[in-house]
């Protein structure tokens, strides 16, 4: 990236100053108060949804309390704003979130919160602080990182931790895009795995909400809660905003309105709208999303990154039809689908970056065991498109014909780590332009085998890594195969280069795209 002339996340981490700092506030990781009953920030602090002068900042409270906020361009905060309070209720989970509006492009902006007991005045907390950096209006570079899929398949906190999350740290990215299975409500941790070759998974960490699924909002929420209490995802977001979609995971494995909960002993009440509900307001109280007066609860949304690149962020689960069935089976639903088309010809920017939390070519059976229904795009037919391939049909003709170019899909949700071509002299369907789409996950989840390709839009596998399938299957973290992407767009030629990672920092490949208009 080009050099910036203001303090680096690392030099901000790692400065004598800012050690200091970090002792006494808590920046990176949550502070434990030392006074004896005085309100406690147990989950650290998140940015989110930042751009060129807004950014939307989150924090939770151990117990009700009235949360000052101030916020500077300084890390002495000698020049400090402070917004009214804020009280943090039971209503909320304790949690709290807002937004600092009419900021100065590409300008690193401290924040920190100071919380007082609702029945006792005397009772104040340590501040916890935070800190992101606003979007440029200039074209200098950006780097951003994205990957998905959080504590599944029992997976949690072991000696080690999230270790990703500190790995994509090292990069001093401008914000994280996390793809969806934020959470894995529907799947509990226990307090130790056996793995194959003998020895054992230890969760040092397991509370008593995530040892069973979500059902209700108390424990959906238990199931965010459980992530902020590793050290590596307190680190991340205490000085890189996240962006935040969902898929699945977030409520239950795989779920539209054909999802039949009769037979499944564990959810009580068998409407899963019921709890797709109660896990979207944990979803909307427990990250940094913005809030839309007008539309509450929507994730679908663009975040205009400066000049060189805009972000859209799809959702394809609130609106999908059934998975398997009569009836309906579109994805985006026509306000989103018409809300995209309209966006993405209207930027002006020169990358067009669809955050996707399914992929476009891969084929995700609903019913795995029997391959019957699809929870993604692809029905696996290989042919013209049917079903939701024809609605991701008629995107990519409106794109074609409006001449819209530079654009990249991002997703997770597989497992692992790809990269991939898709052609029309390759499709069965014809009518569109060639596009890159690039795969990465799981953060900390189990490392599954490569899914078939459906040639209906011509995808070609440019780079794979994955598990070997079938008994290497939900390969631990312990294993490796733990994997994030790296996107750097230049700011003096405008190309794009897209790096696939693993949690040990080792690239695994890379790509230089050039932008249509320069290439």
């Amino acid at each position: 990236m080009a050099h910036r002339n203001t303090l680096t996340r690392r030099s901000f981490l790692f400065s004598a100053g800012a050690a200091g700092l970090a002792a006494s506030s808590g920046l990176a990781t949550p502070f434990y108060a030392r006074g004896y009953g005085r309100p406690e920030f147990l989950h650290g602090v998140q940015s989110g949804d930042v751009d060129t002068q807004s950014g939307m900042i989150w924090t939770r409270v151990d117990r009700p309390a009235r949360v000052a906020i101030e916020y500077s361009t300084t890390d002495s905060f000698a020049d400090a704003a402070r917004l009214p309070d804020i009280d943090a209720t039971p209503q909320t989970d304790c949690a709290i979130k807002c937004r600092l509006d009419h900021l100065l492009p590409d300008q690193d902006i401290f924040y920190r919160f100071t919380a007082t007991d609702l029945y006792d005045g005397n009772r104040v907390s340590e501040p916890v602080v935070g800190r992101f950096r606003t979007a440029p209006l200039r074209r200098r570079s950006v780097r951003f990182v994205w990957s998905g899929d959080t504590a599944g398949q029992g997976w949690g906190i072991d000696e080690v931790g999230m270790k990703t999350y500190s790995t994509m740290l090292l990069h001093e990215p401008d914000f994280f895009i996390h793809s969806g299975d934020t959470i894995y409500a529907d799947n509990p941790i226990p307090d130790e795995i056996k793995l194959r070759d003998g020895g054992m998974w230890k969760n040092r960490i397991v509370t008593p909400e995530k040892r069973d699924v979500a059902r209700t909002l108390e424990e959906y929420r238990g199931q965010w809660k459980y992530n902020l209490l590793d050290e590596h995802v307190r680190g991340l977001n205490a000085v890189c905003p996240t962006f935040y979609q969902w898929d699945d995971h977030e409520v239950l494995n795989n779920w539209s309105a054909s999802t039949d909960l009769r037979d499944d002993p564990r959810y009580r009440e068998k409407d899963v709208a019921v709890y797709a509900s109660r896990a979207a307001r944990a979803f909307h109280e427990m990250t940094p999303i913005r809030t839309l007066p007008t539309q509450p609860g929507r994730i679908f949304r663009k975040i205009a990154y400066g000049p060189l690149l805009d972000v859209f962020f799809v959702d394809l689960r609130s609106y999908r039809g059934p998975n398997q069935g009569e009836g309906d089976s579109g994805l985006f639903g026509w306000r989103q689908a018409d809300w995209l088309k309209r966006e993405l010809a209207a930027s002006s920017a020169t990358w067009k970056v669809i955050a996707c939390d399914m992929p476009v070519g891969l084929v995700v059976w609903d019913d795995y065991s029997a391959k019957r229904g699809s929870d993604a795009i692809a029905n696996g037919d290989n042919g013209a498109p049917k079903g939701r391939e024809t609605e991701f049909a008629d995107l990519l003709r409106f794109i074609r014909e409006n001449a819209i170019e530079n654009i990249v899909w991002l997703t997770a949700d597989v497992h692992y780590t790809a990269a991939h071509h898709y052609d029309p002299s390759r499709a069965a369907f014809k009518d569109f332009l060639p596009f890159w789409e690039f795969v990465s996950g799981p953060l900390h989840s189990g490392t599954y085998g490569p899914k078939e390709l459906d040639m209906t839009f011509g995808p070609e596998v440019r780079f794979i890594k994955a598990s070997g399938g079938g008994i290497d299957s939900n390969l631990p973290p312990s294993a490796g195969l733990q994997f994030f992407g790296i996107v750097d767009i230049s700011g003096q030629t405008r190309q794009m280069t897209v790096r696939l990672m693993d949690r040990q920092d080792q690239e695994l490949w890379r790509v230089t795209l050039d932008p249509a208009a320069v290439a």
